[in-house]
């Protein structure tokens, strides 16, 4: 990421409140990687002027055409991402629907600049949030993040707003078409996955036929979150996007808002549960205990903010949304073709488990099979 002296400068002296000038800088690139196509790159930019250290978060955003893993993506879908995904919708973060209906709680960074570097690329400017590390997540930030989850679904669920945000759905329709049904649906598929010596290892003999019952309620599934009630949600709410600030106890800095269309009240407790256990940060085992608070606090939030919302719509938006995002996309499936090493394997033991919960917490959607 190439960042101009002249505009650092510039961006410093905004971190900073002053006309000091920012002295001598570096750039820390960030190695993190994104799920998004829309995510170019990250780096941190740290200085000392007047004696004052400063910080600023850059985030290089551009079209999905110039995502390095496009080629990763089955060529048969490759065009519809490329032409469909909505790759400056990050900035709604900072647009009154969103900035605008935050509850108590919740805010965003600031945001200093934004740089467009042409049609198909810009750079985010923002606050770098001194945040906890992911390790130090405990029950009740999930509790207080859920909380502030429902409070947002709450101010953002008014018929004004619902109105001019088009259809339900849409935007999870268009991953679960795409990512879900052409990319993992047919793995289930493939006996010569399941026939793999890393997948026999650490995958249950139940897995994949409980996979492809939630996979055919898939439809089912859809049909019913989009006749729930609805709500403009933060869209991928996990740990790692809503950042706890060290020195604003209480405080959760929502970033990386996507899928800004009308969704079922609850959706956004799914990556707040799955998140760090996708990233391999907290074991599968852990779940549960995180689950069961999820739902009452989300209520809470709902609640303090005029709502009085059914907890079984909640519940449902919550696991439904689970199902259709994520429980069948957990597993690793394009690490197959690597060397087997114990690495390796481990991941494949974190996911099998993870996806293992996904399924069973994702089939109590599902009517039982007759006897």
């Amino acid at each position: 990421m190439e960042l101009s002296a002249t505009e650092v400068a510039e961006v410093a002296k905004l971190v900073l409140g002053t006309d000091i000038e920012p002295g001598a800088w570096r750039v820390e690139p960030i190695a993190y990687q994104s799920g998004s196509p829309a995510t170019g790159g990250l780096a941190r930019v740290r200085g000392t002027g007047g004696g004052r250290p400063w910080s600023v978060f850059v985030k290089l955003v551009h079209h999905a055409r110039h995502w390095p893993l496009l080629h990763l993506v089955p060529e048969v879908f490759r065009a519809e991402l490329v032409d469909n995904l909505p790759w400056r919708q990050e900035l709604a973060m900072w647009e009154p629907p969103f900035a605008g209906h935050l509850p108590d709680g919740l805010r965003v960074p600031l945001l200093y600049r934004i740089t467009e570097l042409d049609d198909d690329r810009l750079l985010l400017w923002m606050e770098d949030v001194d945040a906890i590390a992911d390790a130090e997540w405990t029950l009740d930030h999930y509790r207080r993040a859920a909380t502030a989850l429902g409070g947002l679904a709450a101010r953002r669920s008014t018929p004004e707003l619902l109105a001019g945000a088009g259809e339900p759905g849409w935007a999870l329709r268009m991953l679960v078409g795409n990512r879900v049904m052409r990319g993992s649906v047919p793995a289930l598929a493939d006996d010569r996955i399941w026939a793999h010596p890393l997948v026999v290892s650490t995958v249950d003999a139940r897995l994949r036929d409980d996979l492809r019952r939630i996979a055919a309620a898939l439809p089912e599934i859809m049909d019913r979150l989009d006749a729930l009630p609805q709500a403009l949600a933060h869209g991928d709410a996990s740990p790692q996007n809503l950042l706890a600030p060290r020195g604003e106890p209480g405080t959760f800095v929502a970033i990386d808002v996507a899928f800004q269309c009308p969704l079922a009240i609850g959706f956004d407790l799914g990556q707040l549960l799955v998140g760090l256990a996708h990233a391999g940060h907290v074991a599968a085992a852990a779940l549960p205990a995180i689950h069961d608070v999820l739902v009452p606090a989300y209520l809470e939030g709902m609640r303090a903010h005029g709502v009085d919302a059914d907890p079984d719509a909640v519940a449902y938006g919550y696991v439904g949304g689970l199902a259709a995002r994520a429980a069948l996309t957990s597993l690793p499936y394009e690490t197959l073709g690597a060397p087997q090493t114990e690495q390796l394997t481990t991941l494949w033991r974190q996911r099998a488990a993870l996806t293992r919960f996904l399924a069973d917490l994702s089939l109590t959607l599902i009517q039982p099979v007759p006897a």
